[in-house]
Parts: structure tokens; C-alpha cells; sequence
């Protein structure tokens, strides 16, 4: 990239990192990619084109849908656009074609924030430089601003002069951390046609100039709500008369975090949020639980999932109260071909920025692209799952967790590179 573009990628980054969105509502964030690449992409589709929200594990509320599509409004996103993606359809696809015959490619770029609280000292940059985020409690904590924007400028530099053979087609891609957004997309045909499919992540904890053509360890999991529900009493008169909705919650709790591990397998469990009861005297009717379990097999998911079941269960019965659950998202495992792989281990070495290539980097989470992986490798494609390092300050999910820019760059370098010798 010349050093316009770097300069421009730079800034793309840092105004979407300034106003971050969480899944399926990511309207300024799709109005501002559709408005970048007008008059570069052959054919920008977007909302329900490509977005079946019937297919979405879940959604936002009805409430938290309409405060999006006031926010854009403010912001100034075109009432046309606000309307097409303000109803949880806030997918982009972006298709360029080449100067000559070849395959078509799709390629993933995650648009959603999460629901972190930034940091504002001074040894974080972003505040530091002020493009921290102006969202309170949300923010761009795992790379996804810098994942769009590479986006945009791969789909800009390939417009440019059309030096690569068959399509490519950028998918710009809502709530992927609910792991929610990639089946209703897969719903809706973005993947149809699809021979090749990557994605790309910025981090994980490698250097900048460090890369890795695939990954082991995208592990399968399942988002889950539970909802508990008791009976109201005094409790101090009428302790007795009343079903403790809190207590079964903290049992369920504590019981998935104690699911022992599964032979064979990579497990994790976390309960991140609870909620119960409305004050000190009140016995609480009404807990919820939002929680996930993952493995690094789709059997051992299958397993630990009813077992997970099980604890629910146990502690309704337990305390007296009844128990829910509902799926809000879901992911699979995925396996890279080496037929991906090895094309993109050969394109890094026509980047002078990387400075080591990995055949395949460790992941040990999860990413629904796994969705849209499966639903290619199902129709005869090939995929893989590509890191670029980033040197990032802190963790991911982290709220000082921050990128080095010139990893942005550098990942379009390489997969311009890669799109032109054919993937």
C-alpha cells in the first residue's frame, strides 16, 4: 500500500474504533463501509439481501433496535441506509471481479464492538490520541474496527488496477462475538458459489510481521440464556412460601463452572452474567443467566452441553423453581486446508513487512465464520482461518487492549497478494 492508503486505513480504523456498535446493530459501521467502497465494487449488496434475520439465533430488542437507528439518524447515516440495515440486517457484501478467469473468493471482515468499558489513561493510546471510544460501555476490544478496514482497503487496492484472475467477495460480517451473525448470512446465500474462504484476525497475541496461513484450536461452542423463575416472598414472615430464583441461579452457576473436563478434548465453561431478584426483603422470583461452553470437538460440545443441561436442571429442582434455556449463539469446529494454507504462506513471502510465517498459529476460541467455512467446504470449497500479528498492548476483550496500525497495511499487502496468485 502507498502511503496514501496507509494513511487512509489508519483513519478508517480509528473512526470506526470512535464509534463502535454491538451485533446487529452496527448501522454507522455498514453506512460507512457502503460509502467507502461506492465506485470501487463492482456490486455492493447489503441489509436483507444479504442478512436473513428469521435465521439469527437471537437479535436485539425491539428497544435496543430502535435506540440504533436514532444513534445513526443523529450521526447523520441516510434514511434509506438507517432503514435497510436499522432492523438487524446489518451485513455488506462487496464483490470485484478480475482481469481474468479464476475462482471466486470469499473473504470474512467482523464489523461488532463489545460491551466493554474503555480504558481512558493516558498510557492507552487511543485515549491517549483521542479516538477512544465515545460509547460508554462499548467498545472495539478485540480488532474488529481494524478487520473492517482492511476490508475496505483490500476491496479498494483490488479495484484499483484488476490484476487477479476469478471475483472476490468481501463479506462484511454483524455479531460475529455473540457468534450469532454468520447463519443468517449463510441463510441468506452469501456463500453460495463460494470455491475459496478465508478470514482474518488481527492479534492473538503475535508481533507485527508475524503471520499464520491457518489455525488449530477453533473450538466449537454455544451461547446460552437461562431463565429461572421462582416465587415472591417476605423474607423474614414467609421465607418458606417463596422459590429462590437467586439461589438457583447461583447453584447453576457454580455447577456449570465444575463440569469436569471431557477425555480427548479442550473444554471451557463461563457464566458471565447473572441477574436476580429486586431488593434485600423480597425472596427473588426471576433469574437470568448468560453463559457458554466450548470444545475443541463438535462431540465433546454435544456432550458438555448435556451435561450443562443436566446442572440447570438439577438446581430447578433443587430450590422448587423452574428453568429455561435458549440458544442465542453457536459456532462450529473448523479445519484449514492445506490447499489454502500453502498459498498464503507462499504470498507472505512476497510482503517485505512479514517477518515470519506460521504454517498454523493456535487459537483455543471461537469465531462463527466456522459457519460459513462448513457451509463451503460442504459445497466442494476450501477454507482457512488466517492471524495476523499485531502486537497488541493487552489482551483481547481487554479494555486496554489496543492494535499497532501497521499491521493494517500489512494484512491487505498480504492478502492482495494472495488474491492475485490465484489462493
Amino acid at each position: 500500500m502507498d502511503a496514501a492508503a496507509t494513511t487512509g486505513i489508519s483513519q478508517l480504523r480509528r473512526d470506526l474504533h470512535r464509534r463502535p456498535e454491538l451485533g446487529f446493530t452496527e448501522i454507522e459501521t455498514a453506512a460507512r463501509v457502503i460509502a467507502e467502497l461506492t465506485g470501487s465494487a463492482d456490486e455492493l449488496r447489503y441489509g436483507g439481501e444479504v442478512l436473513d434475520t428469521t435465521a439469527a439465533p437471537s437479535l436485539p430488542t425491539d428497544a435496543e433496535l430502535a435506540e440504533a437507528r436514532d444513534r445513526a439518524r443523529a450521526a447523520g447515516v441516510h434514511a434509506d441506509l438507517v432503514d435497510a440495515l436499522g432492523h438487524g440486517a446489518t451485513g455488506v457484501v462487496a464483490t470485484v471481479a478480475g482481469n481474468r478467469p479464476g475462482p471466486v473468493v470469499g473473504l470474512r471482515f467482523d464489523m461488532d464492538a463489545l460491551p466493554v468499558t474503555e480504558d481512558d489513561s493516558e498510557e492507552h493510546l487511543p485515549a491517549r490520541e483521542g479516538f477512544a471510544s465515545e460509547r460508554d460501555g462499548v467498545m472495539h476490544a478485540c480488532g474488529h474496527d481494524g478487520h473492517t478496514a482492511i476490508g475496505v482497503y483490500l476491496v479498494k487496492q483490488l479495484a484499483a488496477d484488476r490484476d487477479f484472475p476469478g471475483t472476490v467477495r468481501a463479506i462484511f460480517q454483524p455479531a460475529e462475538e455473540g457468534v450469532c451473525g454468520a447463519t443468517p448470512m449463510v441463510a441468506a446465500g452469501v456463500c453460495d458459489g463460494v470455491q475459496v474462504m478465508a478470514g482474518v484476525h488481527l492479534g492473538m497475541d503475535l508481533p507485527v510481521g508475524e503471520v499464520a496461513g491457518g489455525v488449530d484450536g477453533v473450538m466449537a461452542t454455544r451461547k446460552f440464556a437461562v431463565t429461572i423463575t421462582g416465587q415472591a416472598a417476605h423474607a423474614a414472615l414467609a421465607p418458606a412460601q417463596g422459590r429462590n430464583a437467586l439461589l438457583a441461579g447461583a447453584a447453576t452457576a457454580l455447577g456449570l463452572h465444575t463440569l469436569p473436563p471431557i477425555s480427548g478434548a479442550t473444554t471451557r465453561v463461563n457464566v458471565g452474567r447473572m441477574t436476580a431478584g429486586t431488593t434485600a426483603n423480597v425472596i427473588a422470583e426471576r433469574a437470568e443467566l448468560a453463559a457458554e461452553i466450548r470444545a475443541s470437538e463438535d462431540a465433546a460440545l454435544a456432550t458438555l452441553d448435556e451435561r450443562a443441561e443436566q446442572v440447570v436442571a438439577g438446581a430447578a429442582t433443587m430450590y422448587g423453581v423452574s428453568a429455561t434455556t435458549t440458544t442465542t449463539g453457536a459456532s462450529l469446529v473448523a479445519r484449514c486446508d492445506d490447499d489454502v494454507v500453502s498459498p498464503l504462506l507462499a504470498a507472505a513471502e512476497n510482503v517485505p513487512a512479514i517477518t515470519r510465517a506460521h504454517r498454523v498459529g493456535v487459537m483455543n476460541a471461537s469465531d462463527d465464520i466456522t459457519v460459513m467455512m462448513h457451509a463451503v467446504q460442504e459445497a466442494g470449497g476450501r477454507v482457512s482461518y488466517a492471524v495476523v500479528g499485531a502486537s497488541n498492548p493487552a489482551p483481547h476483550h481487554n479494555r486496554r487492549f489496543d492494535l499497532d496500525e501497521a499491521a493494517l497495511p500489512l494484512a491487505v499487502d498480504w492478502l492482495v497478494a494472495a488474491v492475485r496468485a490465484g489462493m
